[in-house]
Order: structure tokens, then C-alpha cells, then sequence
């Protein structure tokens, strides 16, 4: 079954759309401002939505980026789409587009807001509680009831650099669906976390995936492609414009277990495998070395897999993720 046809939209022909009591007026790309707080200097904060509602039936979709503040990849992915007027081929249905969520960490170069808490660890929100929960809240309430599908933009946390990758739950069909024509080469079954924008979305009854590339606070020009070429592939797939194509990889894989080699010593961290390699069990991946010159440890593989991320830190310690491989697959 394609996609489209997996998808019973909310809104119908003529529906009104309103978002934070702000009607939408059908046909053109329309900008709202939702406020999601001040700063302690008394400056109002806001998240940007983008929002095209047309007058033809078809799914609503969420394109999401920003959840973490020090993620810009994701930030990028969903920015471009805007400037490259990606929009504009939209036939029917409904897109919201957020570049940034969490304004807070962006600001301060974090992956969390001011509080110290993590926004996707913190839906599905109360406007009463935590600055991270009133964050999560802005979606759970004002935006996901009025969405069909979602997509959720990330990088990599802290030095740890994702091959692009899409994840999602392999109980929900349409997830799965949209996971297989993403067009990135890894697709990685990763059950719902706690607290979590996609546990919070499922919850709502809105299939959601997430999308991971590159690592936080450094532009990556592949993980910035591939993302952007997901957001049309899954446009297309959802029959919401006049082209029908979706650009695949020549190889992708299923990941069904996955888990990290970590390091046995603290030291400096020199790799030799990277993202995106096929590697042995027992095979070498880089070494940790002493800042002296009189010791060095080879860092091996525990799995037979695909290296799906690794660790960019130049000085690791004790028991440091370094590769994350996916042990168990198959072929899409």
C-alpha cells in the first residue's frame, strides 16, 4: 500500500484552520508567532510556524526541527526547505513547518533550555510546569492536533556524528512506511522513549519519525542533503504535490539491534573506521593514547555491523561511547 493511501486526513475541503487563535488563511504560506516565554532581560521569545493550509484535501504534516537548541543540522534541513521554496509545490493538505522549537538553546548553544532540562525529555508538556515542559507544550497543544504526520529533525549530541539515519517504531505501519521512502541508507527500529516529541506524538495518534545526521554545533553538507531530500521524498510519497518521484539510496538497511563500543581508557582518541563503514567483529577502529608517548590501546570492534555514528572527541575518558553499530539488519 503507498503511503498516501495509509493516511485519513483531519482536515477536509473548506476545513478552517486555526493555530494560537490565529486563523490561516488557505492558499499561501502565512508565518505565526507563538510565545513561549521571556528572557530574565525581559525580552519576549518566540517560536516561528510556517504554516500553508490549502483549499484541496490531502494530510497534514508537521515538519519539526529544533527540539535541541545545539542541533542545527536539523535546523538547517528544515530552514532550507523554507528558502528553497519547497512549499510552493505543495498541491494539497496542510504543512506546518517549525525551523526551531527550543529558542532557549539556540541562544545559549545548548541542547537544553535555561533550566537545564531536556525538552524531548519533557512532553508532553504543561503550561503550568518547567520551562522544557512549557516548550513541549506549545506542539502538544497548540500544533499536533492539527496534524496527520510527523517529522522531527536532529543532529547528533555533543562530538558524536550520526550517519543519516531515520528512526521510528516498527508497531506503527505508517512510521515504518515513511522510515522506507526517507531515501537515507540506515532505517533503525528504536522502540518509544519516555517523555519523548514521538512517544507524545503516538499518544495523539500521529505517526512521527526522526531524522538524525551529522553532529551538534558543526554544519554537515551531507546530513543537510540527505534531510532535505527526505522532506521531499516523504511530500511526494504523500501524494501532496504533482511529482511522483522518490530518490532512494542504491543500499539501505533495516537496524533491528544496535548498541556502542565504548573506550577502556581514558586518553586521547584517534579513529580509523567512521559513520557509514561496515566493520568485523575483532576488527580495529582507532586507538587511545596517552598524552605522554607510552601508551597506546587498540580500540576494537565487539560487533559484526554498520557504523551508524561515532565519536568526533579528540580526548575521551573512561568509558566514552565511541561507535555506535548496528549489529543486527537487514537488507530494505
Amino acid at each position: 500500500m503507498q503511503l498516501k493511501d495509509m493516511i485519513v486526513p483531519k482536515f477536509k475541503v473548506g476545513s478552517e484552520l486555526f493555530i494560537d487563535n490565529e486563523l490561516i488563511i488557505p492558499g499561501k504560506i502565512q508565518t505565526i508567532r507563538i510565545n513561549a516565554g521571556k528572557l530574565p532581560s525581559d525580552n519576549r521569545i518566540n517560536v516561528f510556524a510556517h504554516v500553508l493550509h490549502t483549499d484541496k484535501p490531502g494530510p497534514s504534516v508537521l515538519i519539526l526541527g529544533g527540539v535541541h537548541g545545539n542541533e542545527i543540522n536539523g535546523i538547517e534541513i528544515v530552514r532550507r526547505s523554507i528558502e528553497e521554496q519547497m512549499y510552493s509545490l505543495v498541491t494539497c493538505g496542510t504543512v506546518i513547518v517549525i525551523p526551531l522549537l527550543n529558542v532557549y538553546g539556540f541562544i545559549n548553544f545548548s541542547r537544553d533550555v535555561a533550566d537545564g532540562k531536556d525538552v524531548n525529555r519533557s512532553f508532553p508538556g504543561h503550561l503550568n510546569g518547567s520551562l522544557a515542559s512549557r516548550v513541549a507544550r506549545i506542539i502538544t497543544k497548540k500544533i499536533l492536533p492539527h496534524v496527520d504526520v510527523a517529522i522531527d529533525f536532529h543532529t547528533g549530541g555533543d562530538a558524536r556524528y550520526n550517519f543519516p539515519q531515520v528512526r521510528y517504531s516498527k508497531t506503527d505501519a505508517v512510521a515504518e512506511k515513511i522510515a522506507s521512502i526517507f531515501g537515507v541508507r540506515y532505517l533503525i527500529e528504536q522502540p518509544l522513549i519516555a517523555h519523548s516529541f514521538r512517544r507524545a506524538a503516538s499518544e495523539m495518534k500521529v505517526p512521527a519519525v526522526v531524522y538524525e545526521g551529522g553532529e551538534s554545533i558543526r554544519l554537515d553538507k551531507f546530513a543537510i542533503n540527505s534531510g532535505t531530500m527526505a522532506i521531499r521524498n516523504v511530500l511526494n510519497g504523500l501524494g501532496m504535490t504533482d511529482d511522483p518521484e522518490i530518490t532512494l539510496p542504491s543500499e539501505q538497511f533495516i537496524i533491528h539491534k544496535d548498541n556502542w563500543v565504548r573506550a577502556e581508557s581514558p586518553g586521547m582518541f584517534i579513529w580509523s573506521s567512521k559513520s557509514g563503514d561496515f566493520v568485523q567483529k575483532g576488527q580495529k577502529l582507532g586507538e587511545i593514547k596517552d598524552p605522554f608517548g607510552t601508551k597506546s590501546i587498540d580500540v576494537l570492534s565487539t560487533y559484526t555491523g554498520h557504523i551508524i555514528g561515532h565519536n568526533n572527541a579528540s580526548v575521551v575518558s573512561l568509558g566514552d561511547a565511541l561507535f555506535h553499530i548496528g549489529y543486527e539488519f537487514s537488507n530494505v
